[in-house]
């Protein structure tokens, strides 16, 4: 997989992230660096270590994903893309009143970070398929996922009331597109 397509997976991946970090951002008055170190940290590392626990569980399977491998990975990424655009029109409970009493403690934002990365996990399935290197995919996303992180979070007034939904959406089409892209080059191949 050329590092130009991992790069694109990672940002598709960490807009949800940018999302849920600029809602942090507009409950404060003032963001804080530790704010930002937390975010980056939690999302970050969350949306590495996912990508790892999915291209593992992908791998044990060995033989069998073999023979269906490019209908997972349409199949998975389409899903997740689906499941993204959804979300973008109906925002989940991230931003509920709980979560904006104390927006910035330790809790909230692992759960933050588990919650957006789970789609990172479904995505690591599809690694071994897309031949990407689960090194350098992990690292790409996870550093991917921080700066973009604290971006949102640094902007969060401007883009969670402007654009939150359509960046959450955007990343969901460029994930169907990828689904697509990937079975169409199997089935072509």
């Amino acid at each position: 997989m050329p590092l130009g397509t991992i790069a694109v997976l990672a940002v598709a991946l960490s807009l949800d992230a940018m999302v849920a970090a600029a809602a942090r951002g507009v409950a404060v008055p003032r963001v804080l660096p530790r704010h930002i170190a937390l975010v980056m940290l939690a999302f970050g590392g969350f949306q590495a270590g996912m990508p790892v626990l999915g291209f593992y569980a992908s791998t044990s399977l060995g033989p069998w994903v073999a023979q269906w491998d490019h209908w997972i990975a349409c199949g998975l990424l389409t899903v997740i893309g689906g499941k993204m655009i959804l979300e973008s029109r109906h925002p989940a409970d991230a931003d509920s009143e709980a979560a904006n009493r104390e927006p910035f403690a330790f809790l909230t934002i692992l759960l933050l970070a588990l919650a957006t990365s789970i789609d990172a996990f479904a995505a690591g399935i599809t690694l071994p398929v897309l031949n990407a290197p689960i090194v350098l995919s992990a690292a790409t996303i996870g550093v991917t996922t921080a700066c973009l992180s604290a971006l949102g979070l640094l902007a969060g007034k401007h883009i969670a009331s402007r654009l939150g939904a359509r960046l959450e959406a955007a990343g969901g089409i460029v994930l169907i597109l990828l689904g697509l892209n990937t079975l169409l080059d199997h089935l072509a191949s």
